[in-house]
């Protein structure tokens, strides 16, 4: 089996020669090839030169596209700060100071910009390694992306106080998601990841009631394109579980607080786990021999079918011996 053919038959509960890879490599994937964080994030050549040598070296399944939340932040006409070690930032929030919608401008993502650079990425990937690797394109859910326009504090305010306005906002984010979505899959894309991490810091009804449909319909929205859907929400989801298992996930990656079998008992046998080491306890500090132990727990805990990853970025710090060991081939069960 090549990556892209074990990635689909385990997305499909089909069995594989081993278990598929698809740890999120960022800084260290830069710093790998003698890069930096600014230039990864800026430049769809480095991001991509960066992740396909780390998919090489360490037998890594997918290639990813994921560098920052703030590509369709500046498509709607944020200004976005580049360091050289850190994550770009925004300069000033589209709807921190005036919350008037009207005055937002609507992101086209084949326009020059962080937009079209991501769908260079994935048009890069699929020239080299189309057939051969799993392509995964990214956007942002509606909930991180209103809050990335917003502001975060002004969100969560907006979340108590004006439901119908943040409910526009995050309509418009989802339509602006799956015109992205979209151009991705329409360049190579198999899978379109989904970062909603703001989505774990409110209550289960909040999320129930105001986020929850957005990201329904951005779901369905995707797979009507033909593409799976990977959903990342970090930190701890364990309230959020009921209202997740009615996404029809393809994959779900799961933060290291999360127990990986209430996820398997709250979302059912047909979703691919992903996760959940530590990536600091685990994968920065751990041993090749812990690490080897640990994801092979994960295994047993979550059953089929599951896919090798951390439970959110691998630190740039990371010794090369313990990122090699997480993605070492770990034989599947039946």
């Amino acid at each position: 089996m090549n990556s892209l053919e074990r990635y689909l038959a385990t997305l499909e509960g089909r069995p594989v020669d081993y278990l598929a890879r698809i740890p999120i490599l960022m800084q260290f994937a830069a710093e790998r090839i003698g890069s930096n964080y600014g230039a990864f994030a800026s430049d769809y050549r480095v991001l991509t030169e960066a992740n396909i040598a780390c998919a090489s070296e360490f037998g890594i399944d997918q290639l990813s596209t994921i560098s920052d939340p703030y590509r369709e932040t500046q498509g709607f006409g944020a200004k976005i700060i580049y360091e050289r070690d850190m994550v770009p930032y925004c300069e000033k929030h589209p709807l921190g100071e005036d919350p008037d919608l009207s005055k937002l401008r609507r992101p086209n993502p084949l326009e020059p910009g962080r937009m079209l650079d991501r769908i260079e990425a994935v048009r890069a990937y699929h020239a080299r390694f189309g057939g051969e690797y799993s392509i995964m394109g990214w956007v942002e859910g509606p909930a991180a992306e209103a809050a990335d326009l917003r502001r975060l504090d002004n969100f969560f305010v907006d979340l108590l106080d004006d439901e119908d306005y943040i409910g526009d906002l995050m309509d418009l984010c989802v339509d602006v998601a799956l015109d992205f979505a979209r151009a991705q899959v329409e360049a190579g894309a198999d899978t379109i990841g989904i970062g909603d991490a703001v989505a774990s810091q409110v209550s289960s009804d909040t999320y129930e009631r105001l986020i929850l449909p957005r990201e329904q319909r951005l779901v369905r929205g995707i797979h009507e394109m033909g593409a799976k859907v990977r959903m990342h929400i970090c930190g701890n989801i364990t309230h959020l579980l009921p209202g997740l298992s009615s996404l029809e996930l393809d994959v779900i990656d799961v933060d290291h607080m999360v127990s990986v079998g209430k996820v398997r008992e709250a979302l059912g046998p047909k979703v691919t786990i992903g996760g959940n080491l530590d990536p600091v306890a685990d994968i920065l500090r751990g041993t090749p021999d812990s690490i080897r132990s640990k994801i092979e727990q994960c295994y047993l805990e979550a059953g089929n079918p599951f896919i090798v990853n951390a439970g959110c970025e691998i630190p740039s710090a990371t010794p090369a011996e313990n990122l090699k060991a997480l993605c070492e081939p770990l034989a599947y069960r039946v």
